[in-house]
C-alpha cells in the first residue's frame, strides 16, 4: 500500500535498509471514513491490491504468491488470485488469525464478533494454499487442526524472524539519540515490543518480588517501549496499571505505550544496561527478540517458558541469564528464583563482553538463513502442488 494511506506514523529510515535495486510496487487505498467504519489498511486497499497483483502475475508469469498476515483480510487475496490466475500461494502467520481473546465468549462483544469472523474467513483463505508458515509452529498449529485437508496438499514450516547485523551498523550512521529516557546512575533495562497475551501472569510475579524487596531493587529501572493496547495511542497503557498495583510506577517501572520506529528501538536498546525479555505461559516463543537484544551488544535477562526455543538459544550463545518456568503451573518458580537470579545477572553484566557471545548459535536466525529456509519451503510447495 502507498504510504499516504496508512494511519500509523511512518518511519522513513526503514527505506534506507532496503537493498539497492529492490523493486517496490505501491497501490492506493480508500481513505478512512468518518465516522471510522473501516480502518484496516488491508481491507481499505483490498481491491486495489488484487487488481495490481493480478496484472503482475499475468504479465510476468509469477510462480508463487507469498502473503504475510496481519492484515488478515489480505490472506483472502491468495484464494481469489489462485482462482483467477492459477498462481500458487502461501500465507505467513506473523500472528494467529483465529484467536480467542479474553471476552471472546461474551456474545455480541467486539472480541466475540472478531473470533466468529476469523473462524468464517480463515477456511476460505487457506483452502487452496500450498504453503503455511509462522514464526513458530504454535502460530499456525490451529490452522492444521481446523483445516485437516491441508495436511495432504500444503507444506508447513516454522520460520522465525531473521536478524540483520547491517541494521545495527546503520544505526551508527544516523543522528538519533534516545529520547524516551536518559542515562543516569540507575540500572536500566529495556523491554521493547508488544506484550504477549499470556505474559501478564509472569510479569505480576516479577513485580511482586520487586515490590517485596525495595532495598535490593532501589536502583532498578525497567523501561517498557511499544507495549500499549494501540500502536499509535500514547495513553493505551498495558503495564502502568500493574505497576501501580505494586507501587512501582515511575520509580522502577516506566511505560511508553506508543510504537516507535524500528531504528529508534535499536537506539534505545543500546542506551540501556541490559535487555529484558519476557516470554509467556505458552511455550511457542521464538528467539527473534533475543536475537535483536544480543545484536544490540547488551546482556539479556530473560524469563521464559522452559520449552521455549529462545531459552535454549540464549543459553547456547552465553548471552544472558534466564529464569525458566513451566507454564501456568510453574509461575511460583519465577517468584522463588527472581531475586537470586537477578543478582547473578548483575554480576553477569559487570563481567560481560560481546566477545564471549557465540553468535553462531543465532546463525539459523540470521536474515540470510531465514530467507534461504523460506526459498526452500516455497520450492517444496511448488513441487508438491505441480
Amino acid at each position: 500500500m502507498h504510504e499516504d494511506y496508512y494511519e500509523e506514523k511512518l518511519d522513513p529510515n526503514l527505506a534506507a535498509l532496503l537493498p539497492e535495486g529492490l523493486r517496490v510496487e505501491k497501490v492506493a487505498a480508500f481513505q478512512v471514513s468518518k465516522p471510522r467504519f473501516i480502518g484496516d489498511i488491508g481491507l481499505r486497499g483490498f481491491f486495489q491490491l488484487y487488481k495490481k497483483a493480478k496484472r503482475i502475475i499475468r504479465e510476468e508469469q509469477i510462480d508463487f504468491l507469498y502473503i504475510p498476515i496481519p492484515s488478515f483480510y489480505v490472506a483472502l487475496l491468495g484464494r481469489w488470485l489462485h482462482f483467477s490466475t492459477g498462481v500458487k500461494y502461501g500465507i505467513d502467520y506473523i500472528d494467529p488469525w483465529v484467536h480467542h481473546f479474553a471476552g471472546s465468549d461474551r456474545m455480541f462483544s467486539r472480541h466475540w464478533f472478531s473470533t466468529k469472523l476469523s473462524s468464517f474467513l480463515e477456511p476460505i483463505a487457506v483452502k487452496r494454499a500450498s504453503l503455511i508458515t509462522g514464526v513458530a509452529e504454535g502460530y499456525y498449529g490451529g490452522v492444521k487442526d481446523r483445516n485437516p485437508h491441508l495436511l495432504e496438499k500444503a507444506v508447513f514450516g516454522a520460520m522465525p524472524y531473521g536478524g540483520e547485523m547491517i541494521d545495527y551498523q546503520k544505526v551508527n550512521t544516523l543522528s538519533i539519540e534516545p529520547y524516551l529516557f536518559r542515562r543516569n546512575e540507575k540500572f536500566q533495562l529495556v523491554y521493547a515490543g508488544a506484550m504477549l497475551p499470556k505474559a501478564y501472569g509472569p510479569l505480576e510475579q516479577i513485580f511482586k518480588v520487586i515490590a517485596d524487596h525495595p532495598q535490593q531493587f532501589s536502583d532498578l529501572e525497567i523501561h517498557f517501549i511499544g507495549t500499549g493496547k494501540l500502536a499509535n495511542d500514547s495513553n493505551s497503557f498495558n503495564i502502568k496499571p500493574i505497576a501501580k498495583k505494586f507501587g512501582l510506577w515511575k520509580t522502577v517501572v516506566f511505560e511508553y505505550p506508543q510504537r516507535i520506529p524500528y531504528l529508534d528501538v535499536l537506539i534505545h536498546l543500546r542506551a540501556a544496561d541490559g535487555i529484558f525479555i519476557l516470554g509467556s505461559t505458552e511455550p511457542h516463543y521464538t528467539p527473534s527478540k533475543v536475537y535483536q537484544g544480543v545484536m544490540s551488544g547488551k546482556p539479556v535477562f530473560a524469563v521464559l517458558h522452559q520449552e521455549s526455543q529462545a531459552l535454549k538459544v540464549l543459553q547456547q550463545a552465553r548471552a544472558g541469564v534466564v529464569i525458566a518456568f513451566d507454564g501456568e503451573a510453574g509461575l511460583d518458580t519465577i517468584s522463588e528464583n527472581f531475586s537470586a537470579t537477578f543478582e547473578q545477572y548483575r554480576k553477569f553484566v559487570k563481567e560481560f563482553s560481546t566477545e564471549q557471545v557465540d553468535i553462531g548459535a543465532f546463525e539459523q536466525y540470521s536474515a540470510y538463513a531465514v530467507t534461504r529456509q523460506l526459498a526452500s519451503l516455497i520450492d517444496l510447495a511448488v513441487e508438491k502442488n505441480s
